[in-house]
């Protein structure tokens, strides 16, 4: 199974696990539908909208489990981006992980590009 990434907020995270779902950030909320990025994807994202926040969140869940809901649209510089448009349930999530700021970027788990 391929993973998708989210990336969130710690606090939206623990919101989402406390609910059981999770219907987006703010931006999510806005644009209709839950922004996620592949594995090729995932760090632009975190370098262009999430520079320098320390307190994220990377959720990974196989996109094979949301495909009901899921739509590949065209977005940055004409790439696919995978976007759900509908709730995420946290059973979904296969694993979440701290997304640490090292001053300089974002450190990936290694699992983030198996």
């Amino acid at each position: 199974m391929q993973n998708i990434f989210k990336i969130l907020d710690l606090a939206l995270f623990e919101q989402a696990q406390a609910l059981g779902r999770f219907a987006g950030a703010g931006i999510d909320l806005k644009d209709g539908y839950i922004h996620f990025s592949t594995a090729a994807q995932v760090q632009e994202t975190a370098r262009l909208h999430f520079p320098g926040v320390e307190s994220l969140m990377l959720l990974a869940v196989p996109h094979e489990k949301l495909d009901s809901e899921l739509k590949w649209e065209t977005s940055r510089g004409g790439q696919l981006f995978p976007h759900l448009y509908g709730i995420l349930k946290m059973s979904e999530v296969q694993w979440a992980k701290r997304l640490p700021w090292n001053g300089v970027a974002h450190d990936f788990p290694p699992e983030t590009f198996l």
